[in-house]
């Protein structure tokens, strides 16, 4: 099934937006369609947050990396701070989306 956008009011697709897009487009009720956007948040948030990679078929994959710690300055003053090591997210699209970004395929209707 093709779920399109047809306009965005903000240049950013939401949460809520998602939602209203299953209501509107599958034909879950509002708060179906609420739970089902949290739960699938809540789920990829939970699984990175326990240090396990996120991989979404065509999409791209979501990676827990663990930076060392460095010296950094600070830009206004000059002054060397440390930069503590810490744990990051990072993504990396698939080769399909990247095709798709690349082709335009997505600009005028963007597929959810």
């Amino acid at each position: 099934m093709e779920i399109t956008v047809d306009s965005l009011e903000t240049p950013a697709l939401t949460k809520a937006q998602l939602s209203e897009l299953l209501f509107e487009q599958i034909g879950l009720n509002k708060r179906e369609s609420k739970d089902m956007v949290d739960a699938f948040f809540e789920l990829v948030s939970q699984s990175l947050v326990e240090g396990n990679d996120v991989k979404i078929t065509g999409f791209g994959n979501f990676q827990i990396r663990t930076k060392s710690p460095r010296p950094g300055r600070n830009p206004r003053t000059g002054e060397a701070i440390p930069i503590a090591a810490r744990r990051v997210v990072t993504f990396h699209a698939s080769q399909k989306l990247k095709e798709q970004i690349q082709s335009g395929s997505g600009l005028s209707s963007p597929q959810v």
